[in-house]
């Protein structure tokens, strides 16, 4: 399986596109990624790396992250995480060079901010990175291959090269001349009206005005299955269709037309495809890098006033073991 993690970023990246139609004016993310690390930066210059143990090394899961504001004078929060089949408990010890941070606890282990300048030193100039537990005799390893190359990639995303606060290629241009940080985009929700008795029997004549045609080609089977098909009320005049659609081996979707709830019924195929909560009015997505599950794409839509707009999308990294993934790395967000 040398290789699936890449190919899931590349194909996921590539989708990007498509995602976006209703978010033009976002800025566009920055994704990267290079031997054991990945980069992540999202609409708003905020930059995510990460980094985890060989692909075909005998470590188990461990990954360590580093996340970045846009904007001058901005810190860096690193946090590390562990896995293994077996229950372990902390406090764990972080060894990356001559350096080493103890006493770190929980799922989620933030290093303290006071110690983080010299982890980057070590960092930056180690191969390796060693988490030990005293409940465990078998440390973690994290590879260190690919940091620099991605650490630097975000300095240029941020427009920090050759700044004192760069991380890997730091200089004297000054730190005011760092883009600032772009406002998160804000969407207003629209929650879809009660679902009214007679809309159940809207599927036969919606399902007999869809392409069947856009069905064949976007799910693994061209049939139609009338009874899987669900109507759900968005307004007055609106309705949305929703078809269940197996998109792989071990991936699904639904596919979803906004209608007219009276001829001509005009279904129009949405963007937006996964599981709708009409209390809410949002559509999620996610799907499986491989089918044991440690690397995910999430997408989420809103409907708003201007129909269902994009409101988030994430991947979780590299499929490096992690049950669901490592980390959220977000690449487009909103409030």
């Amino acid at each position: 399986m040398k290789h699936l993690a890449a190919s899931f970023l590349i194909g996921w990246i590539a989708s990007l596109g498509l995602v976006r139609a209703e978010a033009a004016q976002a800025a566009e993310p920055v994704s990267f990624s290079y031997k054991d690390w990945v980069l992540q930066c999202d609409n708003t210059g905020t930059c995510r790396a990460a980094g985890y143990q060989e692909e075909e090394g005998d470590s188990d899961p461990v990954s360590l992250m580093l996340t970045r504001a846009a904007g001058p004078g901005t810190p860096v929060q690193i946090e590390l995480q562990v896995y293994s089949d077996n229950e372990t408990h902390g406090p764990y010890k972080l060894t990356v060079g001559r350096l080493n941070i103890g006493g770190l606890e929980g799922d989620s282990l933030l290093i303290p901010e006071a110690r983080v300048p010299e982890l980057l030193r070590e960092l930056l100039r180690s191969a390796w990175g060693v988490v030990n537990s005293p409940a465990r005799k078998a440390p973690w390893t994290l590879s260190l291959a690919g940091l620099n190359a991605v650490l630097l990639k975000m300095d240029e995303a941020q427009g920090r090269l050759d700044t004192p606060a760069a991380l890997v290629r730091k200089g004297s241009r000054e730190e005011s001349s760092v883009p600032a940080a772009t406002a998160t985009p804000r969407l207003v929700p629209v929650k879809p009206v009660a679902t009214r008795p007679g809309d159940a029997g809207l599927v036969k004549p919606l399902l007999a005005a869809i392409d069947p045609g856009t069905v064949a080609e976007q799910c693994n089977s061209p049939d139609i299955d009338p009874a899987s098909a669900v109507v759900t009320r968005l307004s007055a005049h609106e309705v949305l269709l929703a078809l269940p659609c197996s998109t792989g081996a071990y991936n699904g979707t639904q596919l979803l037309w906004v209608a007219r709830d009276r001829p001509p019924y005009k279904p129009v195929l949405q963007e937006a495809n996964g599981d709708f909560d009409a209390k809410t009015g949002t559509v999620f997505s996610s799907m499986k890098g491989r089918g044991i599950g440690d690397c995910w794409s999430n997408q989420s839509w809103q409907l708003t006033a201007q129909g269902f707009v994009l409101s988030g999308s994430s991947n979780t990294g590299l499929c490096r073991g992690f049950p669901g993934g490592a980390w959220p790395l977000p690449d487009y967000v909103t409030r």
